[in-house]
């Protein structure tokens, strides 16, 4: 039989509004008496009901959480840090993936809405601003990760795409590489033209040409488009030495397409990815990119999250908070010195 207060209170001999105040720490209670209703509630396996707390704070203890996608390796390090803190403070957390659709997005809105969540982290690149603008107007807090335009929101965690993309084409242009081409995922709006724009203007502050067709997307990020994508740049009249790509499971997928093609990297080409997720290290040979701190990002999301919760703040502008991350060039075995540079 399930424990229940009244269950409790007829083995501790008190009554119900003692043992409620004794499980909530209340200081109407008497320490020993406090202690041993606490240990009869563990001993009967008591678990307080999250319907009537909520019903009473106004709270569920829930932090909605809406990702772009679930299959990629990025965001299940974000999820893990904002999963880590939300835990640390008794928030458990409903998470659901838009896959870059308007109409699913609204369902979820729609269903995070009528969870009744406390409030939404949204780790979605291109989640629509009408959407956001939804949720704040129904008084939800919400703080935005990596968004394309987290800027224009009062509560966002970004990482900064723009100096990263440069560093990791410094690093190929340390090399000796000059033709240099970027893959982009044209479904990432902001992101993809933050590593571009980044790519380009080191590019320009070398005075490296970067050819039009040097610069390709594909509509999305998984392994099988930069596998596709390395058929293009190859059958280019002149092929880049070195290949920064959007994201890491872009740039599995080249090295996998180099494999099948015979390229040798980074003898024939040099490979870099970006974001630094779990397989990077374990690909053949190991992929140089760019570590984002994706735990810190989710952990931040969460306790600015959890802040405004706590203080009641959804939207005030004086309130403001906008933080960017920096991250870690990783210098791995996919990147080498040029061979071959026609200039």
């Amino acid at each position: 039989m399930t424990a229940t207060i009244k269950s409790i209170a007829r083995i501790a001999g008190v009554s119900h509004s003692t043992v409620s105040r004794a499980l909530h720490d209340s200081s109407l209670v008497s320490e020993d008496t406090a202690r041993r209703i606490q240990q009869i509630a563990r001993e009967q396996g008591y678990y307080p009901s999250a319907a009537a707390r909520s019903l009473k704070t106004r709270r569920t203890q829930a932090l909605g959480v809406i990702l772009s996608s679930i299959a990629d390796p990025f965001f299940a390090d974000v999820l893990y840090g904002i999963e880590e803190y939300s835990q640390e403070k008794n928030y458990s957390l409903l998470i659901a993936a838009s896959q870059h659709d308007p109409q699913k997005e609204q369902r979820i809105v729609q269903a995070m809405v009528e969870q009744r969540t406390d409030g939404l982290i949204i780790c979605s690149s291109s989640f629509s601003q009408a959407q956001v603008h939804r949720l704040l107007s129904r008084g939800f807090p919400v703080v935005m990760v990596n968004q394309q335009a987290a800027e224009n929101y009062n509560f966002s965690i970004y990482h900064d795409d723009l100096d990263g993309a440069r560093q990791i084409t410094r690093h190929l242009i340390s090399l000796g590489h000059r033709h240099i081409a970027y893959l982009g995922n044209a479904a990432s709006g902001r992101t993809t033209q933050d590593r571009l724009s980044g790519f380009l203007d080191e590019m320009a502050a070398q005075e490296l040409p970067v050819p039009p067709e040097y610069i390709y997307h594909v509509p999305g990020g998984l392994p099988e488009l930069g596998q596709q994508a390395l058929s293009y740049f190859m059958s280019l009249a002149q092929p880049p030495s070195a290949l920064f790509c959007f994201n890491d499971m872009l740039a599995v997928g080249v090295l996998r397409g180099c494999q099948e093609k015979g390229v040798t990297v980074p003898g024939q080409l040099s490979v870099a990815g970006f974001d630094n997720i779990t397989y990077a290290a374990f690909t053949n040979p190991s992929l140089t990119t760019f570590d984002q701190p994706k735990r810190e990002i989710g952990r931040e999301a969460a306790r600015l999250l959890l802040e405004l919760l706590s203080a009641n703040q959804v939207v005030l502008p004086e309130n403001q908070q906008v933080k960017v991350l920096q991250g870690t060039l990783l210098v791995r075995e996919s990147t080498g010195i040029a061979f071959r540079n026609k200039e």
